[in-house]
């Protein structure tokens, strides 16, 4: 089983807004094999003996890398932490804290110390993660499915949720009206739908609140149409699968979900890339790192595009945005990443992809709120 902690975005915006005199950000491979995850540890105790030499490279204060230390090494030693584990992990550390996120994303080894937290890594996993929820609904059953880029499908355990459709209203069937006369016809049974996707989508509130993954509907009409007339989730898609899931096993509908998802992300793009044309000749929209920083720094971000694998060493000014290049090390932090950080921040929504999807080849393509 596929063990991950995917960052909210009010978690997102927490880290962003973290600032310490050592932010260390550690990424590094791991595995759901428990039996396999002793290298992991130590790849993750070779990128902690890193950081700290960071520290001892600009003479760190003694007493504060200590405890940072010792936060980094007692997770080191926490063998039910390493005992479950998915295909990355992220430690987000400072003297005197550490947070976790377990990704289904496979993310490189590196480390990262500044006085702010690496989050680029983090944005890959939430913008473009083929990771979803398949609702499998019908009359007979109902089932969340978790679906995962590299794993395994699981099924979601819900308090409260109905079984099927006679059990949410209480009835023998949904079809067999007789019971009730002001109920025997097709609008009859329409209304015991109606209750039964209702207290579906009560249930699946808990569990979806505050996240922004995808959900994806997997049922027939009529009772496709009348849970998205019910839904109160923001994220359900719009295109769903549409094949009876009582004839679907969680592979079936982790396969159907992956071909939605490609098809909703790709569309994501191409709407991006299409307002940037839009808003360029508007002189609303900038490939430029250094317009695209003064633009983050004042909340004129409307959307971002970054490349998710290059880095930019250097500092960006809190007041005015200005971009200054330097080398990599504990002074410093990665540009792009910072950029992406402030527009977050700001409401802007950012999409983590390859140089390729990005207009004209660029590190990052901005769209912008107004002319700046």
């Amino acid at each position: 089983m596929l063990h991950v902690d995917i960052p909210t975005l009010p978690e997102l915006r927490s880290l962003i807004g973290v600032r310490a005199d050592a932010c260390v950000s550690i990424y590094l491979s791991t595995t759901p094999q428990t039996q396999h995850v002793a290298g992991s540890r130590i790849s993750f105790g070779n990128l902690t003996k890193a950081a700290l030499e960071q520290l001892d490279a600009v003479d760190f204060d003694k007493r504060r890398r200590a405890l940072l230390q010792d936060e980094l090494t007692a997770l080191v030693e926490d063998d039910e932490f390493w005992r479950l584990q998915a295909h990355s992990l992220a430690v987000l550390a400072t003297p005197e804290s550490v947070r976790t996120f377990r990704l289904a994303t496979a993310i490189g080894d590196t480390v990262e110390v500044s006085d702010r937290f690496h989050i680029k890594p983090l944005l890959r996993a939430i913008a473009f993660p083929q990771h979803a929820f398949v609702l499998a609904l019908s009359e007979n059953a109902v089932q969340l499915v978790e679906v995962f880029a590299d794993s395994q499908p699981i099924t979601v355990r819900i308090p409260d949720l109905p079984k099927s459709a006679s059990d949410a209203v209480g009835r023998a069937s949904v079809n067999n009206l007789t019971q009730n006369t002001r109920l025997a016809n097709a609008e009859g049974q329409k209304a015991l739908l109606r209750q039964y996707a209702r207290q579906v989508d009560a249930a699946l509130r808990p569990v979806l609140s505050g996240r922004e993954t995808p959900l994806i509907l997997a049922a027939t009409d009529p009772l496709g149409p009348i849970f998205r007339a019910v839904n109160t989730y923001p994220g359900l898609l719009a295109e769903g699968v549409a094949t009876s899931p009582d004839r679907l096993s969680e592979g079936d509908l982790a396969r159907a979900a992956r071909e939605v998802l490609d098809g909703y992300y790709a569309s994501e793009v191409d709407a991006a890339k299409a307002l940037f044309q839009t808003r360029f000749g508007q002189r609303r929209a900038t490939t430029d790192i250094d317009a695209a920083a003064r633009a983050a720094t004042h909340g004129a971000v409307e959307m971002l595009m970054i490349d998710i694998d290059q880095a930019l060493a250097g500092t960006v000014d809190d007041s005015d945005g200005k971009v200054s290049r330097a080398a990599e090390g504990a002074k410093t932090y990665d540009v792009i990443d910072e950029i992406a950080s402030r527009a977050i921040l700001a409401g802007a929504k950012v999409l983590g992809v390859r140089k390729a999807d990005i207009p004209d080849e660029a590190s990052l393509a901005a769209i912008l709120r107004y002319p700046i």
